[in-house]
């Protein structure tokens, strides 16, 4: 494994200046953001006692921020030989990249900004380190691989998915028998869930809106297309900021929770007409189409919250206008035919990610320990796991609540021998 940045990568990485883009910066950062993982903490002190990972080779395809620096630490720390790539390049952030490098050995490939094109050249040079553990997005490494590099793969012991979508295509490709080894849906995890979805995303959503457009969500209806952990999660923030919240779902059971959760739910249709903010958390297509635009009012945000899912038909709404300009960082105005206007944020990408911070150090240590501690149990696991998407093993997710609790002092009860005895026998009534 290379231990030296990537051509590209010392090219952007010279081109900041010391404060904002020097290792040293991004060593501190990184830092300060370990400081709030307990989590990730007690993972790192167990793999560096157990050494799963040690000699193989890990190829990780992760948003490059503090956060996940401190997991590629870890995982180097278990032995790993540690290679990766920005899964978006409105993530990646040149600073860490050097410090990775330089204080680490960790090969990082990508800077911000980087094109389509360029960021498929990452992939390709992590491919040809021939990992034999994945740690995927989207499952952007494994596809790549099995398009193009399907050699590239052959070694390969198992994948952590950390992305709902990415667990569906690679469910997908076990049907079809394209899948060589066990992977691990780590998106799907009650820590994930729970935690990091409903609190952690819903709120760094809810703050790349605001420092987008400084609106006030206080009074305002609030459309909330989506009712998953991330919708839930988005729709109880802004209900907390003093919006009027409006829930859009396809799914009855999901539009029902909304309803008990005190929200009101109607069709986008009815929905685009009373909205002053819209926020896609649905993870398809075309939630807002060129249908919905006709009954925007003047003065409609538009946000979505998907990396990789155009949710916002934006194609649509630009041939729906007269006219478009940046307004402010991150937010262009449409000039419809009649007049209206109406403002799509980060230009319909992910808006915690293109205006906001993401997520909070504390709560993105439950899903990144969770990581760690699927690729253990994938490397210890590896001869007797089918080549299939394999749920988190409640004991993980156990451990990691455990951990957290501890690091915040709250000591559980424990069962009784006598509740113990009592469980264990109790039958259903007849």
């Amino acid at each position: 494994m290379a231990n030296s940045l990537s051509a590209s990568a010392t090219s952007a990485v010279a081109q900041e200046s010391a404060t904002v883009a020097s290792p040293e910066q991004g060593r501190r950062r990184m830092e300060l953001a370990f400081q709030s993982m307990p989590a990730l903490q007690a993972v790192r002190k167990h793999l560096i006692k157990t050494q799963p990972f040690r000699g193989l080779r890990l190829a990780a395809l992760v948003d490059i921020t503090a956060e996940t620096g401190n997991l590629l630490i870890t995982l180097r720390d278990g032995g790993a030989r540690v290679s990766a790539a920005g899964a978006s390049s409105l993530t990646t952030q040149d600073d860490l990249i050097g410090c990775l490098a330089k204080d680490y050995g960790t090969a990082v490939f990508g800077q911000r900004g980087d094109t389509e094109e360029e960021q498929a050249k990452h992939l390709d040079k992590l491919l040809a380190c021939r990992p034999q553990l994945v740690l995927d997005t989207n499952a952007g490494l494994t596809f790549r691989g099995l398009a193009k590099h399907p050699q590239a793969l052959a070694e390969l012991i198992g994948i952590a998915e950390d992305s709902v979508i990415g667990a569906r295509r690679l469910r997908n490709a076990a049907k079809k028998g394209r899948l060589s080894c066990a992977a691990v849906a780590v998106a799907e995890s009650k820590t994930r869930n729970l935690f990091d979805a409903t609190h952690g995303v819903a709120q760094g959503i809810v703050n790349g809106i605001l420092r987008a457009t400084n609106t006030l969500l206080a009074g305002s209806a609030v459309v909330v297309a989506g009712y998953g952990w991330r919708g839930r999660g988005v729709a109880a923030y802004a209900r907390g900021l003093g919006a009027r919240v409006i829930v859009c779902e396809t799914d009855p059971v999901k539009a029902l929770q909304a309803v008990f959760d005190g929200n009101r739910v109607m069709s986008m249709n009815e929905a685009a007409a009373i909205g002053d903010v819209f926020i896609t958390v649905t993870g398809t297509r075309h939630t807002i189409s060129r249908e919905h635009f006709d009954r925007f009012h003047n003065g409609a945000i538009l946000a979505n919250a998907d990396a990789t899912t155009p949710e916002i038909d934006t194609d649509a709404l630009a041939g729906s206008s007269s006219g478009r300009r940046t307004v402010r960082m991150s937010v262009e105005e449409f000039i419809l035919r009649d007049g209206r206007r109406i403002y799509l944020l980060g230009e319909g990408r992910a808006i915690q990610l293109v205006s906001g911070e993401g997520r909070p150090s504390s709560i993105q240590d439950l899903t990144l320990a969770n990581q760690a501690l699927c690729l253990e149990y994938l490397v210890k696991n590896r001869e007797t796991l089918p080549k299939t998407v394999h749920s988190v093993p409640a004991e993980i997710d156990q451990q990691i609540a455990l951990a957290k609790l501890g690091a915040m002092g709250i000591v559980l009860d424990r069962l009784t021998l006598e509740q113990e005895q009592y469980l264990a026998t109790v039958t259903e009534p007849d």
